[in-house]
């Protein structure tokens, strides 16, 4: 593994844990009706066709944030928004499921 990659790792790791530790912001950018029927407690919703938007609300929410959807497209894309407005500390989180695996079993 190059540094690069441990340096992610390590930085991903420190990112679930603030999210353990209910510091940071979870976001949901499924639509309202899929955050209805299925979310990470404690997650807020703001669909992807709503974030350009909502860019001054994401910007004051508390850092880190990490973003997921249904398989994590949606949340690469919106992650990338946020980060081309000069949003800081933003991750990928992917999937609902994977990532709600990760924050509860490791």
């Amino acid at each position: 593994m190059n540094h690069i990659c441990i340096s992610k790792l390590n930085t991903m790791q420190n990112v679930i844990q603030s999210i353990r530790e209910k510091k940071g912001t979870l976001l949901d950018v499924r639509s309202v009706m899929e955050f209805e029927e299925n979310h990470i407690p404690g997650a807020i919703n703001i669909p992807l066709d709503t974030i350009e938007a909502s860019i001054k609300q994401i910007a004051s929410m508390e850092k880190p944030i990490v973003v997921y959807c249904l398989s994590g497209g949606r949340s690469g894309m919106a992650a990338g928004i946020l980060q081309q407005n000069a949003i800081a500390e933003v991750y990928n989180g992917g999937g609902i499921f994977s990532l709600n695996n990760i924050i509860n079993n490791n």
